[in-house]
């Protein structure tokens, strides 16, 4: 199974993958970080799937109906034509979101009277055991679960299990957690796709987009919007466990939690796109989780329900994606100290506060809480952390945090000159202090550029984020100096590492796709616009059709490794798409 080969389908709500033959190979029920319904993506024998295809097996052409997150996929053989169209409904009712935990697949004939196989084989969970079945009159219910698993259909249930028969009309099938279809399913399905694609048209419409790479920013963005899990506000990392950043690497980790350091990228990506119900949403999150720990002891990420109690431990019993394990639930990574969370939790709020629209946002709770974020941010400025890659051997000073924790302090600066002047000074007199610590122990003295660790040497790409930031002027050598001596030790065939030092599970192998899209940042913001462009256009070789992007990249083969897709792939092909991109003005 290749990673190329899935394509995603969600509603903010819950998600899916579905592969190229038809089988929704990934989902969990009823939100993204519960058991798996459906996992024969970490288990191609005993994981289960829904699979809707021809008889053969034979895989067929995905695409998405334009401008939305409904997936189609199309299948031609020597006894006729069919699709699928798989979607999670969502639209406007009754003046809020419709997001039911539900997952619709229609199958059309288009030419002839194709044989297809159905088979719904969901499993209760990691434990991997099946659920029990109860049949009713166009209706299957799987039991066992929370809450009933429905399956129901005016197809025959006697093909529910991988019988072959002859697709002569329209067939509807709705999956079903806890709340099952109680009206008639055809007229129910056909409403349900034409708002969905509606809504998501809209959306679409409502975006910003800059001028060149519009196709690769629309589908970014909509695959953005479904790592949001609206309920509480949260943004995920991944919608998906345990797929490996490169062979036999045994890096492996979950990433179906909300990482805040991620949450504020994606805001920032919003931003560009001009979308603000995300902040939002976000921030009535980040005032659950700063509630729950008064000191403000932040860990790096939480559960999508704002709780932090995320033990990691590996799965014996699962194989893994292409048998590459451990398959790992949880993160132990809830328990690192990353102290740039800080500032990207002040970069996220900041434009609550410097941007005349969100002014009734501008409550005395939260100008206190970013005011809070920032005193900690300086407080724990140049201490020994995980930083930004999670590093699981010795920690050191990170550089990187530093810079965030300078960020926190400068843009608190400008809050407080405009909610509280009094404050003002003190915010600007830590800004200076921080950014003089960085030019001196976190500068390598021969190169003149920004290295990983104070008082070291090797760089790290992180370090990219710097010139964006706005450290320096653009005009200043070191930054300059930063993104050559990045592009000149990190460079693997055209794409970036985000390092080359051992992090305690030995020395990354592939290019982390996000790192490159920053150098493209980096470039264009630097001035250095013709080399951003060259080296954004190599996106294209990519084997991506459906434009999902994971983790990572194997630059000798374009093929794709990590969890998939990634939302901070996502995020960083958006702002430097947005960086690179001429301005509409300036074209012909």
């Amino acid at each position: 199974m290749d990673l190329s080969e899935l394509g995603l389908i969600g509603n903010c709500q819950v998600s899916a993958l579905v592969r190229r033959d038809g089988a929704m190979v990934w989902a969990c029920m009823p939100r993204f970080d519960a058991e798996p319904v459906f996992a024969r993506l970490l288990d191609e024998r005993e994981g289960g799937s829904f699979a809707i295809g021809p008889a053969d097996g034979a895989a067929g052409v995905q695409r998405y109906v334009p401008n939305t997150n409904v997936l189609e996929t199309v299948f031609d053989g020597p006894d006729g034509a069919f699709r699928v169209v798989d979607f999670a409904p969502r639209f406007e009712q009754y003046d809020r979101t419709f997001r039911p935990t539900k997952f619709v697949r229609m199958l059309e004939p288009l030419r002839g009277a194709p044989r297809v196989r159905v088979a719904c084989d969901p499993v209760l969970g990691w434990s991997k055991a099946r659920p029990r079945r109860e049949s009713g009159s166009h209706h299957v219910s799987f039991r066992g679960y929370g809450s009933e698993l429905r399956l129901t259909t005016d197809a025959p249930l006697a093909y529910l299990d991988g019988a072959p028969f002859a697709l002569t009309g329209r067939r509807h099938f709705v999956l079903a957690w806890d709340a099952p279809v109680e009206e008639p399913l055809a007229p129910l399905c056909e409403r349900f796709l034409r708002e969905t694609e509606r809504y998501w048209q809209r959306w679409v419409m409502r975006c910003a987009i800059p001028p060149s790479y519009q196709e690769e920013v629309i589908r970014s963005a909509l695959t953005l919007k479904l790592h949001c899990y609206e309920d509480t506000g949260a943004i995920v990392a991944a919608l998906t466990t345990s797929l490996p950043e490169a062979p036999g690497s045994g890096r492996t980790w979950d990433y179906r939690y909300c990482w805040l350091r991620d949450a504020y990228y994606t805001l920032d990506a919003f931003r560009l796109l001009g979308h603000f119900e995300e902040r939002e949403q976000f921030l009535h999150f980040l005032l659950n989780v700063a509630a729950s720990s008064p000191d403000l002891d932040l860990a790096p990420l939480y559960r999508i329900d704002g709780r932090s109690d995320l033990t990691e431990r590996a799965l014996p019993a699962w194989p893994g994606w292409r048998g590459e394990g451990p398959v790992r639930v949880g993160n132990g990574a809830a328990t690192h100290r990353q102290y740039d969370v800080f500032g990207e939790m002040v970069l996220a709020l900041a434009p609550l506060f410097l941007d005349l629209r969100f002014r009734e946002q501008v409550t005395p709770p939260v100008l206190e809480l970013v005011s809070r974020l920032a005193r900690k941010a300086i407080s724990v400025a140049g201490l020994p952390d995980a930083g930004i890659w999670e590093v699981r051997s010795t920690w050191q000073p990170q550089t990187f945090s530093t810079l965030m924790c300078w960020a926190a302090a400068d843009r608190m600066a400008r809050i407080a000159a405009r909610h509280r002047p009094d404050e003002a000074a003190g915010f600007r007199d830590a800004a200076t202090a921080l950014r003089e610590r960085i030019l001196r122990e976190g500068v390598d003295p021969a190169r003149g550029c920004l290295v990983a660790v104070h008082g070291g040497r090797e760089v790290d790409a992180a370090l990219l984020q710097a010139v964006p930031l706005r450290l320096l002027p653009p005009d200043d050598p070191r930054m300059h100096a930063t993104v050559d001596a990045i592009r000149a030790d990190l460079d693997h065939r055209g794409w970036l590492r985000r390092y080359r030092t051992d992090d305690g599970l030995g020395v990354p192998e592939v290019a982390f796709m996000l790192c490159t899209f920053w150098e493209v940042e980096a470039l264009a913001t630097l001035g250095r616009t013709r080399e951003a462009r060259a080296r954004l256009a190599q996106l294209a070789t990519v084997r991506a059709p459906l434009g999902l992007l994971a983790e990572d990249l194997d630059p000798a083969t374009l093929t794709m490794w990590g969890n998939h897709p990634q939302a901070y792939s996502h995020v960083g092909l958006i702002r430097a798409a947005f960086a690179a991109s001429p301005r509409w003005d300036e074209l012909d």
